[in-house]
């Protein structure tokens, strides 16, 4: 594959490994000149055409993920039989090398990894993407010490082969989710316990679970319960090891209800007197049992002295509490008569209204609760009314409260530039920013290749409505030059090669039919496709089949001149146009008067023209 061109764009440098699903190649993207990365299936995988198309609608949504901790997709393409994906290039290494290479990471360090992991996943996570195989090995951490979470795609397809495909594949069971282990549906709480178990690798050096089998490895994910990270590591503290501990929960309701949340109880570690993960409740301090009561005198008569007052205090509080009901008794009466009282209205429709005309017509009606939500809308324009609730005609009283959506008018995005990019790139770039292809027109073009977009409207940089669409206008390559093709009948291959190649076109001689024939000699086109006259592209390939024999037999013609009498000698020529092709048959100077009578041979059908002095005196046809 090194130095192989896909779609005649990516040139393949060097291989960087490879996984169970697709080999990785460093490459090179010759239009734009930088360094890519690119992921080709491997073959087993592409003879499914089911799997295929998966990972192409899976490669694009993908692609519309846009976050600094995600590699980008920048194209998906197709070459013969090698389908592959074109990533954005990370100089740096995978997690699980950095593991081999380190033993043990600092608890500092595996936190701040798997920070930047998890806000990647919850980004996926709020574009309805799960990632479904995060490992080590998907981990790529930048000379920097940035994070890139790549292989999305090809991991939601490998679910159900974790456990059996090749060793590459198997390893993924390692971090398999309870769920995934019994063949259930991942979901984003799958990834948060993949990553859990990530973290754990990072801090002790070893793996939760470890087996002789893939099918062992998964059940102990399913039953059994991890030692804890500070028993192999010390160094991992309390705060730290809850946060694994939650993310490894057995149930997915008792993970982290998003990655967010783990990523800020992350980072949270940082915070003195934090212990982010300890979930124990906080019990109000009751001040009665913080209270000292000092002693009233001593023997019976201070017991006796302090059971008079608190009798009198449970007198007067008994009293409070009696006229407390009794207040709210009232007020409950008061309250429900001015409500049942409160006259109702019709609600009228102020959708389409400025914010201050709505309010105007409401408040004039006696409704004086009246919210704001501020939304953006594609069409209403801003401070108009989008909605209201309730909605109009609703019988209402005017103590209720009435919600005004008022337009912000459409969220803007900026038109990426696309031009000099393939069709199936552009639409990449252009879902990124949110926006859509609204219309493709192909149109020839000399200066830009087959597919490539040469020109779109808006311009790059132009602001749009979100969801709006653009179109691109892409080249069919340069404009084809029509030539009409020749009759060849009677040539032979040598002759009809000759006379296509002076337009332009190709003799398709390998696939040459032979047929028999007694019109025409052995060699001789006898018939053409696309026939004479036809218009078509230069190029064009122009199949013909050869006659095999017998050919046309030999005849006789009688042709009869009269020499002019004019006392002065002449020339006479006899010219044969049949199925061997134009041939002057006979030749010779006569006497003036003389009758010449010559019989000349032809084939097939033929036309004979005679000459005096090379003007032409007569002519005939003989079949």
């Amino acid at each position: 594959m090194i130095g192989k061109l896909l779609g005649n764009r990516y040139e393949i440098l060097e291989p960087l490994g490879g996984g169970g699903m697709a080999i990785i190649y460093k490459g090179r993207d010759n239009y734009l000149n930088r360094i890519v990365t690119i992921k080709i299936l491997r073959p087993e995988f592409t003879c499914d055409e089911d799997f295929v198309k998966r990972f192409h609608r899976e490669a694009q949504a993908v692609a519309s993920l846009s976050h600094p901790n995600i590699v980008s997709i920048y194209d998906v393409g197709k070459e013969e039989k090698v389908h592959y994906l074109v990533m954005e290039y990370v100089k740096g290494d995978n997690l699980k090398n950095l593991i081999r290479k380190d033993g043990v990471l600092t608890p500092e360090r595996a936190v701040e990894i798997a920070r930047q992991v998890s806000e990647a996943l919850q980004h996926a996570h709020e574009n309805n993407i799960v990632h479904r195989d995060v490992k080590p090995q998907n981990i790529l951490i930048t000379r920097e010490g940035r994070v890139k979470l790549t292989d999305f795609g090809i991991a939601r397809e490998a679910t159900t082969a974790t456990l059996t495909q090749t060793d590459a594949v198997v390893g993924s069971v390692h971090y398999l989710s309870p769920e995934q282990a019994r063949g259930e549906t991942a979901g984003p709480q799958s990834d948060i316990y993949s990553l859990g178990t990530v973290l754990y690798e990072m801090v002790t050096g070893v793996l939760p679970f470890q087996g002789d089998t893939p099918i062992g490895v998964a059940l102990k994910h399913i039953r059994e319960d991890p030692p804890r990270p500070s028993k192999l590591n010390p160094a991992v503290k309390r705060g730290l090891e809850n946060i694994i501990t939650r993310a490894m929960s057995k149930l997915p309701a008792d993970r982290y209800k998003s990655a967010q949340l783990m990523a800020t109880e992350l980072e949270a570690l940082s915070l003195p007197g934090k212990v982010p993960g300890d979930r124990k409740e906080i019990v109000a301090a009751d001040k009665f049992a913080t209270t000292v009561i000092p002693v009233v005198g001593s023997g019976e008569e201070g017991l006796q002295h302090q059971e008079e007052i608190n009798t009198g205090k449970y007198r007067y509080v008994w009293l409070w509490v009696s006229l407390l009901v009794l207040g709210l008794m009232a007020a409950g009466i008061v309250a429900f008569y001015l409500y049942v009282n409160v006259p109702e209205i019709k609600l009228p429709s102020v959708e389409g209204k400025t914010l201050a005309e709505a309010r105007d017509v409401l408040q004039g009606l006696g409704l004086e609760n009246i919210q704001v939500s501020k939304n953006s809308h594609p069409t209403v324009p801003a401070d108009r009314i989008i909605s209201q609730d309730p909605p109009p005609d609703t019988r209402i009283k005017v103590t209720r409260n009435v919600v005004l959506s008022v337009s912000q008018g459409p969220e803007y995005r900026t038109v990426p530039h696309v031009i000099g990019l393939t069709l199936s790139a552009a639409r990449i770039e252009i879902n990124k920013n949110e926006l859509n292809v609204a219309g493709i027109d192909k149109q020839y073009n000399h200066d830009y290749p087959e597919e490539v977009v040469f020109n779109q409207d808006p311009g790059g940089d132009f602001k749009l409505p979100k969801g709006s669409g653009v179109v691109l206008y892409v080249s069919k390559g340069p404009q084809p030059v029509i030539r009409q093709v020749p009759d060849l009948t009677g040539f032979t291959l040598d002759e009809a090669g000759k006379e296509l190649d002076k337009l332009n076109l190709i003799l398709d001689d390998e696939n040459a039919g032979g047929a028999a024939s007694t019109s025409y000699f052995s060699g001789q086109v006898i018939a053409q496709n696309p026939a004479g006259g036809a218009e078509v592209e230069e190029g064009t390939a122009v199949q013909v089949t050869v006659s095999s024999g017998p050919g046309p037999s030999r005849r006789l013609a009688r042709v009869k001149v009269d020499i002019p009498d004019d006392r002065r000698k002449h020339e006479l020529s006899i010219v044969v146009q049949d199925a061997k092709g134009s041939n002057e048959v006979y030749f010779g100077t006569h006497a003036p008067g003389k009758k010449v009578i010559k019989e000349v041979p032809y084939y097939g059908s033929a036309y004979v023209k005679v000459y005096i002095d090379k003007e032409l005196v007569g002519e005939q046809s003989f079949e």
